[in-house]
């Protein structure tokens, strides 16, 4: 940080004073886009109904970061500096009120939007004394004894503002835009009749850059984890911008065959990539593949492949395909594995392995988590991890004339979400 020099006995300036203030906020400036990066972020500024309840919103004391210059105007002395970029921080210590009104038709509603941004101003007036040369003791009111008042404080505050979208239907009606340079906080329902705003009228912005942790909440790398074992939907948290994503398809089925053992089947694919730039707020879609199904009741033929998992349209797994089956009596192929896409890393799912004639005995599922072949007129073991292929059924003879088993079903596939 630059810090002013004064020498004993010289003349002070009013530089000296401006350069200190000026070089402090420079230094938290630089500490605060090393920290906290030059995106606004938002500390505080909760959205909240009134106490008691009423047609009002509070906004909470709080606190923004953002992007703009040293500074805009003339800082005294000092000339304006509008080339070098800076991050500066506006602070509200108290809280600010927002009155709604409803709308004045019946069965309808309106959104009522909260934002906020970085604000500077320069306030305070003051007519100040200046030194007066030609008398001391009487000093000059203003500058060259005008009378002018001055600004005296250069503030940085939080700007908030209320903006009213357009009545209509209740379930038709729209939130307003976030204006540019500007960051949601909150969207306020007011519908017809609503002489009180409750918490339940009160939905955050989804894109609010509200600060998610403090110092001392804070874990390295990725800390949370959110699995998926069935399809749904990933909302990608409040200050969550990067994810690490992992998908696994659905393993093959073991094969059936009608007189020799079958062969195990394939495993499903695997992708793992990392994710940035993703939008708090924004929904994902997430498919989580099933396994395969062998065929039972008599049925023969190769078992059922695995279906794929995905995350969006980010990456994919495919599933393991079936291992082999049916009635010609020559040994029953393994099932292929299935194939990662779209990861920064893409595994291909180990390959099931082909059934044992002359040991009666059925190919393994493949792995990891794969389910084992059975010797012996036993049905293939199931795959007991996720992703993994069925084990190939067994049969009654080893000269290949005897009765074969069914198949064990695929595992399931399996997504994994880190942030």
């Amino acid at each position: 940080m630059d810090r002013s020099i004064v020498y004993p006995g010289s003349i002070p300036l009013d530089t000296d004073l401006l350069s200190t203030n000026r070089n402090a906020m420079v230094a938290l400036g630089a500490l605060l886009s090393a920290t906290l990066g030059t995106s606004p972020q938002i500390d505080g500024l909760a959205v909240s109904p009134t106490v008691p309840a009423s047609l009002s919103v509070v906004v909470a004391p709080g606190s923004i970061t953002q992007l703009t210059t040293v500074d805009q105007n003339a800082y005294g002395s000092l000339s304006a500096d509008t080339a070098d970029a800076l991050v500066k921080m506006g602070v509200n210590l108290a809280s600010t009120t927002f009155a709604l009104v409803a709308p004045t038709t019946t069965g309808q509603a309106i959104n009522y939007l909260i934002e906020a941004t970085f604000q500077e101003a320069d306030v305070t007036p003051v007519v100040l004394p200046y030194y007066n040369a030609a008398n001391p003791a009487l000093p000059y009111l203003g500058p060259a004894n005008s009378g002018v008042a001055q600004a005296t404080q250069r503030t940085q505050r939080v700007q908030l503002q209320l903006k009213a979208g357009a009545p209509a239907v209740v379930g038709s009606q729209t939130t307003p835009s976030v204006d540019s340079g500007w960051s949601g906080l909150a969207v306020i329902t007011v519908a017809y009749g609503q002489t009180q705003i409750t918490a339940t009228s009160i939905t955050s912005w989804p894109q609010s850059p509200i600060i998610p942790y403090r110092l001392a909440s804070l874990r390295p790398g990725f800390s949370q984890i959110q699995p998926f074992t069935a399809s749904g939907t990933f909302v990608v948290p409040q200050g969550v911008t990067r994810l690490r994503v992992t998908v696994i398809g659905g393993g093959g089925a073991g094969g059936t065959h009608a007189t020799i053992p079958s062969g195990g089947g394939g495993a499903g694919g695997q992708a793992i990539t990392i994710l940035t730039g993703m939008t708090p707020g924004t929904s994902v879609p997430v498919t989580v593949g099933a396994g395969g199904v062998a065929l039972t009741g008599g049925a023969t033929g190769s078992g059922g492949v695995g279906g794929t998992s995905s995350f969006g349209v980010y990456l994919s797994a495919t599933g393991g395909q079936g291992g082999g089956g049916g009635s010609v009596s020559t040994t029953a192929a393994g099932g292929g594995g299935g194939s990662g896409v779209g990861g920064l890393i893409n595994y291909a799912g180990s390959m099931g392995t082909d059934s044992i004639i002359p040991a009666a005995r059925g190919g393994d599922g493949g792995g990891p988590g794969g389910g084992r072949g059975t010797t012996g007129l036993v049905a293939g073991i199931a795959a007991p991890g996720y992703g993994g292929g069925g084990g190939g059924g067994g049969a009654s003879s080893t000269s290949g004339t005897g009765t074969g088993a069914s198949g064990g079903n695929g595992g399931a596939g399996l997504v994994i979400v880190e942030y």
